[in-house]
């Protein structure tokens, strides 16, 4: 079957230099792509096809994650991260064609929070552009979606920013209590997906990721103004072992 190629290169006038200039309209202007896929292995499941399309993600550029999927709602999760959304989409091709059944995804980017003014310019470029994941001496996973409240008397978007600020600057001092033990990735999902952000934690231990999510469900941004998705929880593995686990 031929491929359709994708042509996402234009050519734009560059204002300091008066010239052209090639730009790739498949990369966010600012930050990464970031895909996370929850599937289930059918009879057809090819384990070293699987391993063989996660290996050439690596050598594609890409970041990614594998974990095994704790309960009913998926065997296997994927997160891949990459500058080019196209090659997330072919990715994601590329593992349904190993015999994998994907039965629920989410698509962001990743972003600076705009309450994070305060935070060091480094910090900033590294929540944008990660250079490591999962993050060493992480064992557990936690994946789920959220969105801001709009409804009357609780809509977050018609507070002032002061009070926005205010209000997730505890919400922030309570994960830093955390810290050395759980490590939090948010991405920005409006217009993307169904809600607003994607939040990924990553976890020394798997009580880590209950403890954390439950201490913050108190602070008044999450338990006045939040509404959360699924939630899905797994064990981290190369894609060898958990290869070995899907095969029937």
């Amino acid at each position: 079957m031929s491929e359709t190629k994708v042509e996402a290169v234009v050519k734009v006038i560059s204002p300091s230099q008066d010239s052209e200039v090639e730009v790739n309209t498949r990369t966010p202007r600012d930050g990464l792509g970031v895909l996370h896929l929850f599937c289930k292995a059918r009879d057809s499941f090819d384990g070293e096809q699987f391993q063989s399309t996660c290996k050439q993600a690596k050598e594609d550029g890409l970041l990614l994650v594998t974990f095994g999927v704790l309960g009913h709602k998926a065997d296997a999760g994927l997160m891949a991260v990459g500058a080019d959304l196209w090659s997330l989409r072919k990715f994601q091709s590329e593992i349904q064609r190993t015999g994998l059944e994907v039965v629920d995804s989410y698509v962001s980017i990743t972003e600076v929070s705009e309450y994070a003014s305060k935070v060091p310019e480094e910090q900033k470029r590294l929540r944008l552009y990660p250079k490591r994941l999962p993050p060493k001496g992480t064992t557990a996973i936690c994946f789920y979606p959220m969105s801001k409240r709009r409804d009357v008397g609780q809509n977050w978007f018609s507070l002032p920013y002061e009070e926005r600020e205010r209000l997730m600057f505890e919400h922030g001092a309570s994960g830093r209590a955390f810290a050395g033990r759980v490590v939090q990735l948010v991405t920005g999902s409006a217009g993307l997906d169904d809600y607003e952000w994607g939040v990924t934690l990553f976890a020394e231990r798997p009580d880590d990721l209950k403890d954390v999510v439950y201490t913050m469900r108190f602070d008044e941004a999450s338990a006045v103004y939040a509404e959360f998705g699924p939630f899905y929880a797994g064990i981290m593995v190369d894609p060898e072992e958990l290869a070995a686990q899907l095969v029937r």
